[in-house]
Parts: structure tokens; sequence; C-alpha cells
């Protein structure tokens, strides 16, 4: 099975036969297929009604398990965003009725981020939407290959890790 990559690859060794063109196999696929797995999730959060940072900061809340909340602070180290764009992301999500803020009771001064029931129906939908987009992407890959290919990413991934 031959596609696109492989002719810019042809291309590339006729016209620098002195590069190694490794590198633009591998990550011209990656590249393209980051592409079209954006506009899948984007199409799985349009469906669910969610923006992609909504799901995000949703996320996060319900990866922490019950009672789903979090502090700000641990928000911002989940989603990698400003303390700024936060506060302005929780009363986005504050006014559509998707988290509540609660005071903390570990301490008088700090609040706590909580997903409301609709919150949590709203990440549920969305993130159940995302699965069956990606799994689209996964249909002619054995599960074997697959966990193969999870592998040999994570090994891409580990110098980046934090």
């Amino acid at each position: 099975m031959r596609d696109e990559v492989d002719e810019l690859v042809e291309a590339w060794a006729r016209e620098r036969p002195d590069l190694d063109l490794a590198p633009v196999e591998v990550f011209s696929r990656i590249s393209r297929l980051g592409r079209h797995l954006d506009l899948a999730r984007r199409d799985a959060f349009t469906a669910a009604k969610v923006e992609s940072w909504e799901f995000d900061v949703l996320a996060a809340l319900r990866r922490a398990g019950a009672p789903y909340e979090l502090s700000p602070g641990r928000l911002l180290r989940e989603t990698l965003v400003t303390s700024g764009t936060m506060t302005n992301r929780v009363d986005r999500l504050t006014a559509r009725g998707l988290v509540e803020r609660l005071p903390d009771p570990n301490d008088r001064r700090g609040v706590l981020v909580r997903l409301t029931p609709e919150g949590k129906a709203t990440v549920d939908g969305a993130f159940t939407a995302l699965i069956e987009a990606e799994q689209s992407f996964l249909a002619d890959l054995p599960d074997k290959e697959r966990t193969k290919l999870a592998a040999l990413l994570r090994t891409l991934l580990a110098p980046f890790a934090d």
C-alpha cells in the first residue's frame, strides 16, 4: 500500500540523495494523522456541544473521580494554562451550569471547582463521541499492532516527559 508520503520521500530522495529520509517517512505521517485527529476531535466536541478548551477542563475534573472537584491550582497543572485563562474558563463554564465553585473546607480562602451533574453528563457524552471517532482510526489495525504502536509512540515521547 502506498500513500502520499511515499511520493514525497521519493521526490526528496531524487533531489537530496545525501539525506536520510527516515524521519520524513515517520513524522509526515504523524503530522497528517494529527490533522485528521484534530478534525475528528472538533467534530466529536461539536456534536456534544462543547469546545476543546471546555472539554479539557471538564475532563480534568471528571478524571479526578467523585466528587469531581479540583482546586484552581490543580486545574492549572492539569490543563497547562495560566491562572488568568483558567479563571476566565471557570467563569464561562459556571455560566453554562457545567461547573460550580465551592468553598474549600481545608482552606477558608480557597475554592474548589466541581462538575455539576450537567457538566458530568456533558463531558461523558463528549468523551464517548471522541472515543468512537478515535476507534474508527484504529479499526483496520489488529489489537497486537495497536499495542505495538502505542509502545513505539511512548518511546518517541519519553524525552519530552515532564
